[in-house]
């Protein structure tokens, strides 16, 4: 696991497309060998457990909640971690900048920081700082869930409601991974 020393690791996609998933395997290979882990959520992800990052098909890895980058800083220079995880990145609190630049620093210091998150919102839509992680990760991986209406690789997480604001925590209840054909019909209706 050396070739990983100091690297980024990034996951990306819709809902429901396991990108959670392979961040709690990444950070059990680390803990595997030997490496000591430290996983975090953004303190807005209220789904499931408070204090676990849980994937859709209910496997859990502790974690601390934090609301943004400094406070997930001041964790990692009190707990010094060599590898850290960071599910929800979207979500995490703080400019774009300083995400950026406090995770060079990590990297800077050799730790690893595996991240995964949203690369769209329901609009399809960009998120900023998954957007700025892509071209600094040494390793990315964009993950595709099923579309629900014509089973194609999935491109979009579809809110279901009519609601506009930009994040609204939910999962299958509130959103639907489609792809881009059946997207683009969706929003006809």
């Amino acid at each position: 696991m050396h070739q990983y020393k100091g690297k980024l690791i990034e996951h990306t996609g819709t809902m429901f497309s396991g990108k959670t998933s392979s961040l709690k395997n990444e950070i059990k290979r680390f803990n595997i060998a030997g490496y000591k882990t430290v996983a975090f959520k953004p303190s807005i992800d209220n789904r499931y457990k408070k204090n676990e990052i849980v994937t859709h098909d209910m496997t859990s890895i502790e974690c601390i909640l934090v609301d943004d980058i400094e406070q997930l800083m001041d964790y990692c220079n009190k707990l010094k971690p060599q590898v850290i995880a960071i599910d929800e990145v979207q979500f995490l609190g703080g400019s774009v900048e300083r995400i950026i630049s406090s995770i060079n620093e990590l990297l800077s210091r050799d730790i690893t920081v595996v991240v995964a998150g949203l690369d769209m919102d329901f609009t399809g839509t960009a998120f900023e700082i998954v957007k700025e992680l892509m071209p600094i990760a040494d390793y990315l991986y964009k993950h595709h869930a099923v579309c629900v209406r014509c089973g194609s690789d999935a491109w979009v997480s579809h809110r279901k409601s009519q609601d506009q604001d930009r994040i609204k925590i939910g999962a299958e209840d509130e959103y639907e991974p489609l792809c881009r054909k059946c997207f683009l019909k969706a929003k006809e209706i």
